[in-house]
């Protein structure tokens, strides 16, 4: 089943008058329970694609189709809702609500989506948990360190049981021990059948995806699929064999 799905999908910024093609002609797709890792140099139109796949920008032609809808043609307020529904999004720059405790900024969007103040709190809970960050629950975002932010920032994401989560280099300004407790969640919730887009400059980000899609000069220039395969005790152990 195609959770997401792009065609010919294109945004133009204008400077000073001048057109500047940061995404062209994106064809793209990602099937439910995914994880995709989209990779590249910096300016290759990463973050653009990813922005525009969660409605935060505009694009300038194509079509998004999400969860079998055409979505790209929806309003601002469309989009909110639809955000607020089927889509969790991390940023790298955390953007937590800072006159609301931890616990109240990974509540709130599962309360948004529907659930029962108790079902919230028990995801909240188990989120945080297994972010190490139980103690820091009531804790202002302006108490806590870049990496707890961001740990916050990603079960804020997944509260609401997203259909589909996108994340913008969520580990871009982490240490290497709350890169760990990252992608230990972000694992955890991929086995569990969460699908997943990611843009990372990150190898150990990648690693942990099923496809790295590789964008330079806003196009995809490699789409590969990374399939484990398990050898008996004794042997190389898990090989990565990376398909074109």
């Amino acid at each position: 089943m195609t959770v997401l799905r792009t065609l010919n999908l294109v945004r133009i910024y204008q400077n000073g008058g001048v057109p500047v093609p940061a995404v062209r002609g994106v064809d793209f797709t990602v099937a439910a329970g995914e994880f995709v890792a989209i990779m590249g140099p910096s300016g290759s139109g990463k973050s653009t694609l990813v922005h525009m796949l969660g409605g935060l920008d505009a694009r300038t032609s194509g079509e998004i189709w999400l969860d079998g809808k055409r979505v790209d043609t929806l309003s601002e307020s469309a989009w909110a809702v639809l955000r607020r529904r089927k889509i969790g999004f991390v940023f790298q720059f955390y953007n937590l609500v800072t006159n609301m405790t931890v616990a109240d900024n990974v509540e709130l969007p599962a309360l948004l989506a529907g659930m029962s103040p108790r079902e919230a709190r028990e995801r909240r809970e188990y989120l945080l948990g297994e972010l190490g960050l139980t103690e820091r629950a009531y804790a202002a975002p302006a108490e806590l360190s870049g990496g707890e932010q961001q740990r916050v920032a990603l079960a804020r994401a997944l509260a609401n049981g997203p259909q589909l989560l996108l994340a913008d280099e969520p580990t871009g300004n982490l240490d290497s021990r709350n890169t760990r407790d990252v992608l230990k969640l972000l694992g955890e919730v991929h086995r569990q059948g969460q699908t997943i887009v990611v843009v990372t400059h990150d190898a150990k980000v990648a690693s942990k995806a099923d496809r790295v899609v590789t964008l330079a000069d806003g196009m995809i220039v490699d789409d590969a699929s990374m399939r484990r395969r398990r050898f008996t005790p004794g042997t190389a152990g898990d090989v990565v064999e990376l398909r074109g």
